[in-house]
């Protein structure tokens, strides 16, 4: 079985980058990214549209690279949770985690007896399909799987202590755009009243000595969240990257050939 990399990044305070796919499920993207210097990436199910059987196609493709996939999945839904770690996710996010109550039904829906319910599959993907002694294999997956709590309502800010109280849960993971929304601050991100939230969270993870993770849309940004405690950084999205890349240089060319005269 693979080693436990998400696990040990948690445990760590080291700052750890990524990257966010929500279009791209291509064989490469695995090397592509392990290339560019990621250490692991974000594989969005909540608003790309990629099915289950994606999932488990781009969990190989991972594997090949040597990369730790942390799956967004699209609700806190046991289908949802227990089909995205067996098809391989190392590590899953969950949306909208609210309280601890809803933290601990997803502890409970991702850990194999004795720690929770998870329905079990042996020697199926998430086990690279290698048979093996029942008892070892359900305490490897419970130790393997990693927790990301989104934290993006105003009620997961107030809750956010007893929430990183949960055994179980290894990092709170701020979701910026949703929380500033429910804090009736939308796309406001250097509000008091966003700052203040973010504080709380900062807080809480430190409390209870869990890691802190956001997505950033850019450099300073990463920079500025890194000091601020969060030790995963996953900068920007597979879309936003090529668009931003495409359109400066298509900017740039047209510019250049515009005030470049055709040699007859």
């Amino acid at each position: 079985m693979s080693a436990h990399r998400l696990k040990d990044f948690v445990g760590k305070t080291d700052v750890k980058f990524g990257h966010f796919i929500v279009e791209f499920a291509t064989p490469g993207i695995g090397h592509i990214l392990k290339s560019a210097g990621c250490e692991f990436v974000l594989f969005d199910l909540e608003h790309s549209g990629f099915s289950f059987e994606t999932v488990k196609s781009a969990m190989r493709y991972f594997e090949a690279a040597d990369l730790p996939a942390i799956v967004r999945v699209p609700s806190k839904e046991y289908h949802h949770i227990a089909r995205v770690l067996d098809v391989g996710a190392e590590g899953i996010m969950v949306p909208m985690v609210s309280s601890a109550a809803e933290a601990r039904h997803i502890v409970n829906s991702m850990k194999y007896t004795p720690q929770g319910a998870r329905g079990v599959a042996l020697q199926v993907a998430h086990d690279r399909y290698r048979p093996g002694a029942v008892t070892a294999k359900l305490a490897e997956a419970n130790h393997r799987s990693t927790l990301f709590c989104q934290i993006e309502t105003a009620e997961g800010v107030d809750n956010a202590e007893a929430i990183a109280a949960v055994a179980g849960v290894d990092c709170l993971w701020v979701g910026h755009f949703d929380l500033s929304s429910s804090l009736g601050v939308p796309g406001q991100f250097e509000s008091k009243t966003f700052l203040d939230a973010i504080d709380r969270v900062v807080r809480a993870a430190r409390t209870h000595g869990k890691a802190l993770g956001r997505l950033v849309p850019n450099v300073e940004t990463g920079a500025d969240y890194h000091r601020r405690g969060f030790s995963f950084i996953c900068y920007s999205g597979d879309v936003w990257v090529l668009h931003d890349a495409l359109a400066a240089a298509i900017t740039r060319l047209r510019d250049v050939c515009t005030d470049t005269k055709v040699q007859s």
